[in-house]
């Protein structure tokens, strides 16, 4: 068996995490592959590596002493390697970082030296062989991901490798090798595309809870955890804020077929979340999850006989994707259509949308609100359960909740209900009470 681990930056933020990360690879020999994020909080009111290193690029941005700051990434990272009890010096990488800040090499370039020092350290503790993703993970001239290039470079690279640590977070421009990071959080998609490249049977991916959780544990207290959920839903949930995984890291083993664990350093022998391609097993409680954000506006377009103007969705849509603003929900009836767009995207552009609108389809009347959440109920049970919906409803006005918006899209996974913005904790509690035994 092959597995390809990676570790959050929780659970690598000083020598102790990286003690309990140590053990759990060399408890499992399956384990050959380790892609690591930089530091994270050691305590709640601890600075992430990542955090400390943009601010230090600002400063040098800027032509300010940023010394002070420097050294103290510094410090964190010999602490860790003094902990370890390791014979390694990072002093040349330092100089060489420092020296490339002085020479503005760019924001990702300075807030990937935290995975890439971190990468260092672990390959020094493990004994294994250390991978720089600059030369196997590539980005095209306009800074786009290039899935299969990477894919070819990552497994030539691997293939004669036993073990090997490779740093998330970060590759490179293929015309110029100039460092380029994936969006915060990206860690979680270079330990995809590690597991696709070699073809491995299990991606475990390391954090701080133990698996997926059906809902926020900052609105509902000790929510449960999800034995499995299948790619779709997980994909549902994290557009829609859930924050266990980067979203962007299901595709890589998708493709592949590739299940993920989601497991606790702290907790190594808690079962955690697998996530699947598909499963015969049912949810226990028929939802999996329920997530949601806050701040997105309605704009509500009425027009008698709408449905029988051939074009009018279109030309609706053209002023959004004119404006550079794009949809996030469409739900519509026979003279009425609402679209639902965030809201800092979509005020600058109010008016210019709202013309383009009024001369292209000239409708009875336009009403805008704003201040909404969407809140996603997602399942894969759902579909073969009668009355989901009315149920929603009903646990939403036990609750005081008023419904400004219910979507439900033809395969049945997920219902997306939209409130106010006030009501938005309230509604997830609700609905949490009454699908979770």
């Amino acid at each position: 068996m092959k597995k390809v681990v990676k570790f959050g930056g929780s659970s690598l933020a000083s020598s102790e995490q990286f003690k309990k990360v140590g053990a759990i690879i060399r408890a499992d020999h399956d384990r050959r592959y380790v892609v690591p994020s930089a530091p994270g909080k050691r305590f709640s009111d601890d600075t992430k590596v990542t955090d400390m290193l943009y601010a230090c690029y600002d400063a040098a941005e800027k032509g300010e002493d940023f010394s002070a700051q420097f050294e103290a990434i510094k410090e964190r990272y010999n602490d860790i390697i003094k902990g370890l009890k390791l014979d390694l010096s990072l002093e040349e990488d330092y100089a060489v970082i420092e020296k490339n800040m002085k020479e503005h090499a760019g924001a990702d370039y300075a807030a990937s030296r935290g995975e890439y020092l971190n990468g260092k350290i672990m390959a020094a503790y493990l004994g294994y062989e250390f991978v720089d993703p600059a030369e196997v993970i590539m980005f095209d001239e306009d800074g786009d991901f290039m899935p299969l290039r990477t894919n070819k470079l990552m497994a030539k690279k691997l293939a004669n490798l036993e073990n090997a640590v490779i740093p998330g977070f970060f590759g490179a421009y293929i015309n110029d090798g100039k460092i380029k990071t994936f969006s915060r959080g990206g860690s979680d998609i270079t330990g995809s595309i590690v597991a696709r490249a070699v073809e491995a049977d299990l991606y475990e991916n390391w954090t701080d809870v133990s698996g997926f959780l059906v809902t926020d544990p900052r609105v509902v207290e000790n929510p449960k955890s999800v034995d499995i959920i299948t790619y779709r839903e997980l994909r549902e949930l994290s557009y829609m804020g859930a924050s266990v995984l980067h979203e962007d890291a299901i595709f890589p083993v998708r493709v592949a077929g590739i299940p993920i664990n989601i497991k606790n350093t702290n907790r190594p022998s808690d079962k955690g979340t697998l996530i699947v391609a598909a499963t015969s097993q049912k949810s226990e409680n028929i939802i999996t999850g329920i997530a949601g954000v806050k701040n997105f506006i309605a704009v509500d377009i009425t027009k008698d006989m709408m449905n029988s103007e051939v074009g009018f969705c279109r030309k609706v849509l053209s002023a959004f994707e004119d404006n550079g603003v794009s949809i996030e929900h469409m739900p519509s009836g026979i003279d009425t259509m609402t679209v639902i767009v965030k809201q800092d995207a979509f005020q600058p552009k109010e008016q210019m949308i709202l013309s383009a609108i009024q001369r292209s389809v000239k409708p009875d009347s336009i009403e805008i609100e704003t201040d909404l959440a969407l809140i996603a109920v997602v399942g894969r049970s759902m579909r073969a359960v009668a009355g989901i919906s009315a149920k929603i409803f009903t646990s939403l006005a036990n609750a005081n909740v008023n419904v400004k918006m219910l979507d439900q899209g033809s395969s049945e996974l997920n219902v997306i209900i939209g409130v106010n913005n006030k009501d938005f904790e309230a509604a997830i509690k609700a609905i949490y009470n009454a699908f979770v035994k």
